[in-house]
């Protein structure tokens, strides 16, 4: 007959089990994953898409980002947010000609948020385009 107070601990996952991967997995890494599985079932979900989107920045996927950006640019065309945040994944990629067209598209779409326009450290490659200054003298007074 078993004895119950020799169980085995249970507190501890096996070696190799999910649960022992998921304990040395960062929060970061599992929200992306997790993100990855719902868009692989439901790729039009924006606001998983837009989470996904911005822990990929956090991690230093730029490119990544900027397909995940673009997609929800496609799915919520009209949303300033959207258009500001795909301006800076362009001008963190060096492409100036982009970042400045989709910037000025946030700001047609209502985007106001000039402070941090101004001061958003993704944005310093374009900042010192008379294009940027142009868009916050045109919008800003």
């Amino acid at each position: 007959m078993p004895n119950p107070s020799k169980r085995p601990h249970t507190s501890d996952p096996p070696q190799g089990s999910v649960l022992a991967m998921l304990a040395e997995r960062t929060q970061l890494d599992f929200e992306l994953a997790f993100f990855a599985a719902i868009l692989d079932k439901l790729p039009d979900f924006a606001d998983v898409l837009r989470a996904y989107s911005q822990d990929l920045a956090v991690k230093g996927l730029t490119k990544e980002g900027l397909m995940a950006e673009q997609r929800l640019a496609g799915l919520r065309p009209n949303d300033p947010d959207v258009h500001y945040n795909l301006a800076c994944r362009y001008a963190v990629l060096k492409q100036p000609d982009l970042a400045l067209r989709t910037l000025r598209r946030a700001v047609e779409l209502g985007y106001r948020d000039f402070r941090t326009m101004i001061q958003d450290r993704d944005l310093e490659g374009v900042k010192k385009d008379p294009r940027f200054r142009a868009i916050i003298r045109e919008y800003n007074g």
